[in-house]
């Protein structure tokens, strides 16, 4: 039997801030640490990210080479299919369109498959990786992103509920079809968006 971890029941929404999607509530200074699985301890010297499948030049990043790619930052609120938001996060790291400019992306691919070092997976379209959607982030408000929270690399993808957003990321894979990652063939929404409030399978 699958174990889900205390608190994926979430809370009722608090508040009429306009910024919340509808179910959500405001978590404050608080993030709540939320894992279907151990907390690994990654050394960075060890570290690489892949991206390959449906592209130009299959290309794998170490921790050197992914830093010296142009930087990017994110300022905004995400949200946890389990009801929570956090207002104003700022993750630094580096675009997936960057890194897509490096592997290119072949016509034919629509969808990708992220893959975290401990197995766990999540799929995406590729629409919502570009554009200015997505990225490949180690700090958290000036510091570097702490295990628990996906460090030392999670990928990052704020419009969507949170589980999209794989933490300890080690590979992103272009395909021209959808398959279901670990949540998605557990119960939850192929997509995701918390403004539509696709929180499971069925959902708008």
């Amino acid at each position: 039997m699958m174990a889900i971890t205390r608190g994926f029941t979430g809370r009722p929404r608090r508040g009429g801030n306009d910024r919340l999607p509808p179910g959500q509530y405001d978590t404050g200074a608080g993030w709540p640490v939320l894992t279907a699985e151990l907390t690994p301890q990654i050394d960075v010297d060890e570290w690489t990210m892949t991206i390959d499948g449906l592209v130009d030049q299959p290309t794998t990043w170490d921790w050197r080479g992914i830093h010296a790619l142009p930087s990017d930052s994110y300022f905004g609120d995400i949200h946890c299919v389990t009801t929570w938001s956090k207002f104003d996060t700022t993750f630094s790291g580096v675009s997936l369109d960057s890194l897509l400019e490096v592997t290119g992306v072949r016509p034919e691919a629509t969808h990708v498959f992220a893959t975290s070092t401990t197995g766990y997976t999540t799929n995406l379209p590729l629409a919502d990786i570009t554009d200015g959607k997505a990225w490949i982030v180690w700090d958290f408000d000036g510091k570097p992103l702490t295990p628990e929270h996906g460090g030392p690399v999670r990928l990052l993808v704020p419009h969507l509920y949170f589980w999209k957003s794989a933490k300890w990321i080690t590979r992103i894979e272009l395909r021209d079809h959808d398959e279901q990652g670990f949540w998605e063939r557990n119960g939850y929404h192929d997509r995701g968006d918390p403004w539509l409030e696709q929180r499971y399978q069925g959902d708008a």
